[in-house]
């Protein structure tokens, strides 16, 4: 018999904090789940913890796949009609559950549906936000000029903040740090996008969602915890490669399709220098 709930988790030097995820899982599920962990090549031996749940898999990758391709892969083994895709240094908070699958339920075109993820110090990390565009770049969640001007509509379109006593709403789209998918939609539009490998493959997912005539929502009445880059600290340099080619591969795709088109020479440029200062920063 399959299980009212899945999740799925790709795991990459976790650390502690995949088990600190399934037992946020377990906890909510009250034990009625059934889990797939991928790991891609961890060498911290994060991923035994997934052995400790009678209800999860294990699937160990040779090499490091990327999110979207581990993703892909557990769905595959997970055939449960509802499945929590969450980042293993993420938590669900007491209470979550049942208001994600009210949402999702109460409406059969809604294909994803996202709580409220928080910060460790409680302040909401901007996980439902406005399809991307140019200003995305300078009013996306980590920019200055946000965090300067949170008021501006560019800023308020691009990170949509709720609170716990907001009603759900439709966004654009959501992070895959936690969501909740209708396993249907998600394999009817075939999943993530294997080229990234990872970051904006949640945005393409749901743009790609939405064109079939799928709505995705917020619900801040549920919430998460998600402490930001356990595992990408233990591969800086190829994470923020992989956020510039992944930011490029989304514009190319749905803001400047077409090669001769003069915004994808500017995005590109851009990307390229803040990819740079970046990696030279770190260094």
């Amino acid at each position: 018999m399959t299980p009212p709930l899945g999740a799925v988790i790709v795991n990459y030097n976790a650390g502690p904090e995949l088990r600190r995820a399934l037992q946020s899982i377990d906890r909510e599920a009250g034990g009625s789940w059934q889990g797939v962990v991928v790991d891609n090549a961890s060498a911290d031996g994060s991923e035994a913890a997934a052995m400790e749940f009678a209800q999860v898999r294990l699937v160990r990758n040779s090499e490091n796949v990327g999110f979207a391709r581990g993703v892909n892969q557990a769905i595959r083994e997970c055939p449960a009609d509802r499945i929590v895709i969450m980042n293993p240094d993420c938590q669900l908070m007491p209470g979550s559950l049942p208001p994600l699958m009210a949402v999702l339920d109460s409406d059969p075109r809604c294909a994803i549906v996202a709580p409220l993820v928080r910060d460790p110090d409680g302040s909401p990390q901007g996980n439902a936000r406005g399809d991307p565009d140019m200003l995305t770049g300078l009013f996306g969640r980590s920019s200055a000029l946000r965090r300067t001007l949170p008021a501006l509509e560019v800023a308020r379109r691009n990170v949509i903040v709720g609170t716990a006593d907001d009603a759900s709403t439709t966004v654009d789209w959501v992070s895959g740090a936690c969501m909740l998918v209708r396993r249907d939609a998600f394999v009817g539009v075939g999943g993530f996008d294997e080229r990234y490998f990872m970051y904006w493959e949640d945005a393409d997912l749901c743009r790609r969602l939405r064109a079939r005539g799928h709505t995705i929502r917020f619900a801040p009445a549920a919430a998460a915890v998600h402490r930001v880059g356990q595992s990408s600290r233990t591969a800086r340099a190829q994470s923020v490669r992989s956020f510039h080619d992944s930011a490029y591969l989304y514009y190319s795709t749905h803001v400047a399709p077409g090669v001769l088109n003069p915004k994808r020479w500017i995005a590109r440029a851009l990307l390229a220098s803040r990819c740079w200062w970046k990696l030279a920063r770190g260094a």
